[in-house]
């Protein structure tokens, strides 16, 4: 016995091995095909420690390999000379199918980081409820879908190859001891030594529990790097820590937790949780309109661009000329525009569900919430502007039905839900998402204008084509990368894939710039705000265009916001640098109301000053910018050169008091659907 299981353990460090080994290659691979900057220079240190304390880290999951090939295989192999005979086939099959796990994992990572410029994250909890279609489409199409699953072949050939060429390797002859006693020692002190090599390993190099890795304890020469930060992480590691944050942690919460967050945002005469005294929370945020300061206009626009974010409309990247449309909105002499404005989401449904309901959607897809399909909140935006004689229309160039906003609109308020695929013609090229931009918007816009009445109405219209996969034909539309961008570099201008991006970030600029100069012709009262859904990351940072290749938290954050009305110009923002989503329904009504009317909103009016911005997701303050989940923050210079990372010195989050109110506000909500109320009552409340 004692012998075989002296070398069955043997067999099993060997096999253990493979496991970080591929980890590590993973890594290496990661790193060298999105490296952010101009060159290694200086970074080997961090990069020796980001191996190390990766490796470590992922001895989370890798050490089972170790301990399962010891438990399932050298123990009872160690009795049963036949189950001995077999056991490297056996360790070979486990490990085999742990690595197809990871390569999974990994080239998910990969795909995932090229549209969230992050590594596993919450956003993975919001795909359930996407559309599987789309996913499939961009896995397919944008992502060469077959080719990956095909790759799976030799990969696994090159496992079972490198498992069998581990366990090839010399073994070290098993010590006989003259003495029986001796022997015995040993014996038991390898198999100690075998569970305690389990634990080290488990344990990241350690016996202590507490000392095992996480984000916090990544050395400080890592994490001032973000992308290295990131890179750090397994895959299997980074799917166990959102596995253990999922959104509905905020609905774990009971209410003795949540009301003294809450106490941190309510306006101070209410704090104390006097606000409990009130018929429903949101009504702690009640405003007082100071009076129009515009003629309200017979219409409202409030354009939700997909991925019409504002790095392509800062200088240092002009020469793409991909969002001209937005610059010349911007140029105008009666615009008012933020080049530092914070979403209310990182993906598309919690910020239109933001928006519409004047509440953060706090990671729990309140659209997909059948309690909020029959009653809503105060602060709906549609709710309140029917107060001033506004009917609400939502205009969506999709299927309504994609996230049950044919339910949720007008749940909120909406009048009407109009969506494309309803009323643009049958035989329209679209896409899993939606109709392609400019034949909605241009039918949206003859719907507009064919109205027969007189009623104020607020159009709240979102676009859809500027999303992956990017299979438009471009040149059908007329965009050719030599004459829209002859100054970039022509690697630029040649390189397919990226052109497919910038292309369409271009055709869906020119669509909304042209929807927008058609109502404002039919109407040319009308008040236009242009915003985003959310940040996106279509410059190619690998190709040269600046000296920086890595994307500052400012890029990867702020959303673009423009406003344009007859009577305003840029000082209407009070001298404001910064702004978020959930600043527009306020702004708006401080725009149009009359004074002494009273509204619900969580901020103030960018035509006050602003002093922050949060969301779930992050946070933006008058010179800084950063994540909600850690201390990570930046400036926000719009420079070519290298921004620096800095971290608060506990760790947390700037503003994370406010960001943790506003999210147990929703929390609150949602535990306590008895304070929704259908929108026809609300529409009296003021």
């Amino acid at each position: 016995m004692s012998d075989l299981f002296f070398y069955g353990l043997q067999q099993d460090v060997k096999i253990f091995l493979l496991a970080p080994i591929l980890c590590a290659v993973f890594r290496a691979v990661f790193i060298l095909r999105y490296w952010p900057h101009e060159s290694y220079a200086g970074k080997g240190t961090a990069i020796y420690h980001c191996f190390r304390y990766g490796f470590w880290w992922g001895m989370d999951w890798n050490a089972y390999i170790f301990f399962l090939s010891f438990l399932l295989i050298t123990l009872p192999g160690s009795f049963f000379l036949s189950y001995y005979a077999i056991g490297d086939i056996v360790r070979s099959v486990g490990v085999f199918a742990y690595c197809i796990v990871l390569y999974a994992a990994f080239l998910g990572k990969m795909i995932f980081y090229a549209h969230y410029h992050d590594t596993y994250n919450y956003l993975v909890w919001q795909g359930k409820n996407a559309e599987k279609h789309n996913l499939a489409d961009v896995f397919f199409n944008e992502h060469h879908g077959a080719l990956l699953l095909a790759s799976f072949v030799p990969f696994g050939c090159l496992i079972w190859k490198a498992a069998w060429g581990l366990l090839a390797l010399p073994s070290v002859s098993f010590p006989a001891f003259e003495s029986d006693m001796a022997q015995y020692a040993f014996n038991t002190g390898i198999f100690l030594a075998a569970i305690a090599f389990f634990y080290f390993c488990r344990y990241g190099g350690t016996f202590i529990h507490d000392d095992k890795p996480e984000w916090d304890t990544i050395p400080s020469v890592v994490k001032r790097d973000i992308f290295l930060a990131r890179a750090t992480v397994d895959d299997l590691v980074a799917l166990k820590l959102v596995w253990k944050h999922p959104p509905e942690t905020l609905l774990a919460h009971g209410d003795e937790d949540d009301a003294p967050l809450i106490d941190n945002v309510v306006p101070p005469e209410l704090r104390d949780m006097k606000w409990r005294t009130l018929s429903t929370p949101p009504e702690a945020f009640r405003h007082v309109a100071k009076g129009a300061r515009i003629k309200p206009p017979r219409h409202i626009f409030l354009i939700v661009g997909e991925s019409y974010t504002q790095s392509p409309l800062d200088d240092i990247y002009a020469s793409l000329h991909i969002m001209d449309g937005g610059r010349r909105m911007r140029a105008e002499k009666h615009s008012a525009q933020l080049s530092n404005f914070l979403p209310a989401g990182k993906l598309s449904r919690p910020s239109l569900v933001s928006l519409m309901t004047g509440i953060f959607d706090a990671k729990l897809e309140l659209n997909e919430n059948e309690r909020f399909w029959q009653g809503t909140v105060v602060t709906a935006l549609p709710v309140q502007l029917s107060r001033l004689g506004y009917r609400s229309v939502y205009w969506y160039g999709g299927n309504a039905t994609y996230g049950n906003f044919n339910q949720y609109a007008p749940a909120v308020g909406f009048d009407k839900v109009m969506a494309a695929t309803e009323f643009c013609p049958a035989d329209s090229p679209r896409t899993w998402v939606g109709i392609y931009d400019h034949i909605f918007l241009e039918k949206a816009a003859e719907l507009i204008r064919d109205m027969h009445d007189d009623v104020p109405t607020f159009h709240f219209v979102y676009t859809t084509s500027n999303h992956g996969p990017y299979k438009m034909n471009l040149a059908k539309y007329g965009y050719n990368a030599d004459s829209v961008m002859p100054e970039v570099p022509e690697r630029i201008r040649r390189d397919r894939a990226i052109q497919k991006v910038l292309g369409t970030y271009w055709y869906s600029d020119r669509a909304i710039e042209r929807f927008v100069s058609s109502v404002r012709e039919a109407f040319p009262d009308s008040l236009v705000i242009v915003t985003g859904d959310h940040a996106a990351l279509p410059i190619p940072m690998h190709m040269g265009l600046i000296p920086r290749q890595d994307v500052t938290l400012r890029e990867e954050y702020c959303t673009s916001f423009v406003m344009l009305h007859p009577e305003i110009d840029q000082s209407i923002l009070a001298g404001n640098t910064i702004g978020g989503h959930m600043n527009i329904a306020p702004t708006i009504f401080e725009l149009i109301a009359p004074e002494g009317f009273v509204y619900y909103s969580l901020f103030s009016a960018l035509t006050e000053p602003v002093s922050y911005a949060v969301s779930p997701y992050h946070w933006l303050t008058q010179d800084a910018v950063g994540p909600a989940e850690d201390g990570r923050w930046q400036g926000l210079d719009a420079t070519g050169e290298t921004v620096a990372t800095h971290q608060t010195s506990d760790g947390r989050a700037v503003l994370s008091e406010q960001i943790e109110g506003f999210n147990a506000l929703t929390g609150w909500m949602v535990r306590h659907p008895e304070l929704l109320h259908p929108a026809a009552a609300w529409k009296g409340k003021g």
